[in-house]
């Protein structure tokens, strides 16, 4: 059984980029995720990595995605895990920023699978960004262990149902209690598949300690 979620936001029209706002350079918070759209029901087309900069060429009004570029990369990111020259996310700056505000057109090709999420599952608790305001800038989350071949490739061999949650997958990021996970034998993990993407989740905490990918 597949649970999805809907987008708490909508937004409609065409993309613009109509205004005279600059372009705003930013960095990632942690390893994070890039995708097709602005939401977890779509898919992952990179990962922009811990520290690195990105090009961002504006967010959406009433949401916290933010689009951006990443090398040879065009796509859509969490603003909550991306900061400018603020101690801050950049989405709680965008007037000080001059950040441009855009729209963007929903085309389901673009979804995780070719199908737009569902029902919500619950939400992702908390996460590192929280802890990280104030930090430098650009020192991002700690990396995370890379755990032993035998477990990941356990969890890459053993698909789970897919589980829609809202907010972007990061290591760090809590799994609600609502949450089925499944057991990794003879580990510390459990494992399962969250918007999209293959965590491994410590037990004893229930946070993101390594994204499969």
């Amino acid at each position: 059984m597949t649970t999805r979620l809907a987008l708490g936001v909508a937004v409609s029209g065409l993309l613009l980029a109509t205004s005279a706002y600059a372009e705003t350079a930013a960095t990632a918070w942690t390893d994070l995720n890039l995708r097709a759209g602005p939401g977890i029901s779509y898919d992952v087309v990179a990962v922009i990595p811990a520290a690195q900069s990105v090009t961002v060429d504006g967010c959406l009004d009433a949401s916290n995605w933010c689009r951006v570029t990443h090398g040879e990369f065009n796509g859509w990111a969490s603003g909550d895990y991306l900061t400018a020259m603020v101690e801050a996310p950049i989405v709680t700056n965008r007037e000080r920023l001059a950040v441009e505000t855009i729209t963007y057109e929903r085309s389901p090709d673009n979804t995780v699978g070719g199908t737009a999420a569902g029902a919500v599952a619950g939400a992702i608790v908390g996460g590192p960004v929280g802890a990280l305001v104030g930090a430098a800038i650009g020192m991002g989350v700690a990396a995370a262990t890379t755990p032993d071949e035998r477990i990941t490739t356990y969890v890459r061999s053993n698909p789970v149902d897919p589980i829609y949650l809202d907010g972007e997958v990061v290591v760090g990021a809590g799994i609600p209690e609502t949450v089925e996970l499944t057991e990794v034998p003879e580990s510390e993990y459990y494992y399962a598949y969250v918007n999209g993407v293959r965590v491994l989740v410590k037990r004893d905490t229930r946070r993101v300690h390594y994204i499969v990918r």
